[in-house]
């Protein structure tokens, strides 16, 4: 006895096809395959709808359930390679975007684009490295040579700065000759004073 007071109805009522029956169908599977085949894969289409018609009219006639025959004609008819497509899909051709089809390639033809692709993918961070030391070196390269307009700048200030040195050192030059001469003429006048004493 179920607990409780709901009551579980399914699979009380469940009838199988019994395995003579399935070899039966079978058996008469194979002889229609075989008889196409003989005939030359040539049969028309409304000959294959009669005869997928008859195979699930006596299908619904063996099962018990309707919903049960229905599956499994859809069953049939999906595992039917030859029969007739249904609405438009004769006119759509559907393909998988995510299925790997094998391409059997020669020898000859992985050498060559083994060779090709000698230098491993780089990501996309080291990438971005080669490019940033890339880069760098260029602008280095170009702020030797003072193409920059850093260097361009840098170069301003030494000319003004080179300028200001010279001028600081004439200036000094002047500065210690004026010393100098004023040296000389207090050692004169110190001389004259003296000699005139002597």
């Amino acid at each position: 006895m179920p607990r409780g007071k709901f009551v579980n109805h399914k699979g009380r009522n469940r009838r199988f096809t019994n395995p003579e029956e399935l070899e039966e169908q079978r058996r008469q599977e194979e002889k229609q395959r075989q008889w196409r085949q003989t005939r030359g894969d040539a049969s028309s289409s409304e000959e294959e709808e009669q005869e997928q018609s008859k195979a699930a009219g006596s299908d619904k006639l063996k099962k018990v359930d309707e919903s049960e025959s229905e599956s499994d004609s859809e069953s049939e008819s999906d595992s039917d390679p030859d029969g007739k497509a249904k609405g438009v899909e004769n006119l759509i051709q559907v393909e998988n975007p995510n299925r790997v089809q094998k391409k059997v390639k020669k020898l000859s033809q992985l050498n060559e684009a083994l060779a090709k692709s000698s230098k491993p993918e780089l990501s996309r961070r080291e990438r971005e490295e080669l490019e940033k030391q890339r880069a760098k070196a260029n602008y280095q390269k170009l702020h030797a040579e003072g193409k920059t307009d850093e260097a361009r700048a840098d170069l301003a200030r030494l000319a003004i700065i080179k300028q200001q040195r010279a001028e600081a050192a004439k200036q000094r030059e002047d500065e210690k000759k004026q010393k100098e001469l004023a040296q000389q003429k207090k050692t004169e006048l110190t001389q004259k004073a003296l000699g005139k004493r002597s």
